[in-house]
């Protein structure tokens, strides 16, 4: 699987995606843009206050001349006229700027723009680089708080084919849970091994699946052999499925603070991907989920 650096390399040899920036009228919402579009990964449309975007541009000592901006003045408004542009095909992607997560996901499930598929929207984030030993996937650490079970399976079920997309032709996918024997005591392990049981049937030829594991279990060989656990995902596992917000969020910050992981993340499920960037997020993890997007759109091709 693809890491991060692999990603951004591709860019420049490609064709630019069209992409929304939403809320585009901050100097740290056009950064991003700024970043990605110098690198030849995107191509961008600039959402929001124009007065305020040409003012953010100056402070950065960029020339938006050549790029459109279309003019909202409120949050909905922008999240709404880049659900229209993602409509009409105008743009391949959406990347959040200054604007509540909430209010831009309430645009692209509006059933007026036609962007809804049959699965839940869910969010993966995708780790490289730094001390380790491989590529992960990491969903749902953004999005979908406490996962039902349907939820639960819409979460794998996108990431299976984003990992494809990065070139895992038979993604190990671990369902993750505290231990990894199903426990009535551990309601998220039976929900693992069920769970696990109908992807194995359902994805015999696209993804290995395995549940419950713990994490240990999932990402050293080690830990798997001496608890005797085998299969092939046990130790090899490079996409990680939690059983809830917290845990993913916890987990996939470890791996950036601890381990120097660079975390690009998107949002999958909806016709387009949209690019979920933090305040907090450092200039190669945007590159990343630029990038990121952009190879998504190319796989759904």
């Amino acid at each position: 699987m693809l890491s991060a650096a692999d990603m951004t390399l591709a860019g420049p040899r490609a064709t630019p995606m069209p992409t929304a920036v939403v809320g585009a009228d901050t100097t740290l919402a056009l950064a991003g843009a700024k970043g990605a579009t110098e690198r030849g990964l995107i191509e961008p449309i600039l959402i929001g206050d124009p007065q305020r975007i040409q003012a953010a541009a100056r402070a950065l000592d960029w020339d938006i001349a050549p790029f459109r901006i279309v003019a909202a003045d409120t949050e909905v408004a922008a999240a709404e006229a880049a659900a229209r542009l993602a409509s009409d095909r105008s743009v391949h992607a959406l990347m959040k700027g200054h604007v509540h997560t909430d209010t831009l996901l309430r645009a692209v499930l509006n059933r007026a723009y036609g962007l809804r598929r049959d699965r839940r929207l869910t969010h993966v984030f995708h780790l490289s680089m730094g001390a380790l030993p491989r590529p992960f996937l990491i969903s749902d650490a953004a999005i979908n708080v406490a996962p039902d079970y349907d939820t639960l399976r819409d979460i794998a079920l996108n990431a299976v084919e984003l990992a494809r997309m990065l070139g895992a032709q038979m993604p190990k996918v671990a369902i993750l849970s505290a231990t990894e024997v199903s426990s009535d005591s551990v309601p998220s392990s039976k929900r693992a091994a069920d769970l696990a049981n109908e992807l194995c049937r359902t994805l015999d030829d696209r993804a290995e699946i395995a549940g419950p594991l713990a994490l240990d279990n999932a990402v050293s060989l080690e830990a798997a052999q001496i608890k005797g656990i085998g299969g092939r995902v046990a130790g090899q596992a490079d996409v990680l499925v939690v059983p809830t917000i917290e845990a993913g969020n916890m987990l996939f910050k470890a791996m950036v603070q601890f381990a120097g992981a660079t975390a690009a993340g998107i949002v999958l499920g909806a016709a387009v991907p949209i690019m979920l960037t933090s305040r907090a997020d450092p200039p190669e993890a945007r590159l990343a989920s630029a990038a990121l997007a952009r190879l998504a759109v190319e796989g759904a091709a």
